[in-house]
């Protein structure tokens, strides 16, 4: 086979995600897993029960339409409206997708070429970069610096080049918590607008929000039709195995992600975009006491770690938590997060897996608290021994 690698040069040290890592480590070692993100309790009965039923009734147990079943597209539409006074139309411009993590991915394949450059908020999720690299573009980081993790909006407007193609903006913000301030959404928004950017926006964590609220970019002046909109059903609902997503944005850009798409996975999911519309149609009520359920259990957390000995920086939205490690007289995460399972028995994600500008998440661990208070207050009780 000569001697040229394997794996495309795109994706040199990309292997085994960090978070697989992770979790076969909490597995090998019986211990509380913080790490990945996903909750230890499914979502509302009634909504699996929807799904079971249309496995029954034989709804969706054959390749759905492409674009995702016109029941989801009409609800997320709904969805938008409902939420954000967003209008679109439901047989254009949306798209069901396999999870938020293929919407992003058929977005950046779709709308980059090589060459292009992407600025985007740093730590960021790590498929971004993977994406990013398989449309052989050029990502470059907008680091969110501790304390505060706020952008730096000059830093934003001196980062844009004639190369830049688009801005890829995560709000609330994973890992960090980061909620985008009206100020700052309308300084992207208003740059996106001057150098004739599109913009890709993660909106998984939309109804986690704890201070204030979440608000689209693509709600504001010139914005809606630049702007491809991602969330999903995994976050909100408490069924990250379902992945089901979607992308709301102009016909031209829904049209542009769905070629995409349509050669990714084709279609997925079927049974479960009819429970997801659904859940999309539960009352206010069902967003309300998950936003307060994980209020509390971020306070439980946080609290924990900052008696533990962590510097806590207490997210806004999402459900993860941010700590450094330095006061505990370390200063590498990654070796802090490999050997904290033999230590205390608790598995936890090292910051700097998400970062280009390493030294800037280097002593950062990032603590998912989307689980049982029970689970919680043990692993509280175990980093103590730290």
């Amino acid at each position: 086979m000569g001697t040229r690698p394997l794996l495309n040069r795109r994706l040199a040290g990309m292997g085994s995600t960090i978070f697989a890592e992770m979790s076969a480590l909490a597995a090998a070692t019986g211990s509380i897993n913080l790490g990945q993100g996903f909750p230890d309790r499914d979502g509302p009965r009634e909504i699996a029960e929807a799904a079971a039923q249309a496995v029954l009734d034989g709804r969706g147990n054959q390749y759905p339409p492409g674009p995702g079943i016109p029941e989801l597209r009409a609800a997320i539409t709904e969805h938008q409206q409902r939420f954000y006074g967003l209008a679109y139309d439901p047989d254009t411009e949306v798209l069901v997708t396999a999870g938020a993590t293929e919407a992003i991915a058929a977005a950046l394949l779709a709308l980059l070429e090589p060459g292009d450059e992407v600025i985007a908020l740093e730590p960021f999720y790590d498929s971004y970069a993977a994406c990013i690299a398989m449309a052989g573009a050029t990502r470059v980081p907008l680091t969110l610096r501790a304390p505060a993790f706020r952008p730096d909006l000059d830093e934003l407007r001196a980062l844009i080049t004639p190369r830049t193609r688009l801005l890829l903006i995560n709000t609330p913000h994973n890992p960090t918590g980061t909620v985008l301030t009206p100020d700052e959404l309308r300084t992207i928004a208003e740059l996106a607008c001057e150098h004739d950017l599109l913009v890709i926006t993660d909106e998984v964590y939309e109804h986690l929000v704890f201070a204030g609220a979440h608000r689209p970019l693509a709600a504001l002046p010139g914005m809606r039709e630049r702007t491809v909109a991602i969330s999903s059903a995994g976050k909100t609902f408490s069924f990250t195995g379902w992945k089901v997503g979607w992308v709301t944005g102009s016909p031209e850009l829904v049209a542009a992600v769905r070629t995409a798409k349509q050669y990714l996975t084709f279609v997925s999911a079927g049974p479960f975009q009819y429970a997801v519309a659904d859940a999309l149609r539960l009352p206010d009520s069902y967003f309300d006491t998950l936003r307060a359920d994980l209020l509390r259990k971020r306070d439980l957390l946080a609290a924990g770690l900052a008696a533990a000995g962590f510097e806590v920086f207490r997210p806004e939205g999402t459900y993860f938590i941010t700590t450094d490690i330095t006061p505990l007289g370390e200063t590498d995460g990654l070796e802090f997060c490999r050997k904290l399972p033999e230590r205390c028995g608790v598995v936890a994600i090292p910051n700097v897996v998400f970062y280009d500008n390493t030294e800037a998440g280097r002593s950062l661990v990032r603590w998912a608290f989307c689980k049982a208070d029970s689970v919680l207050e043990e692993a509280v009780s175990r980093l103590r021994r730290l």
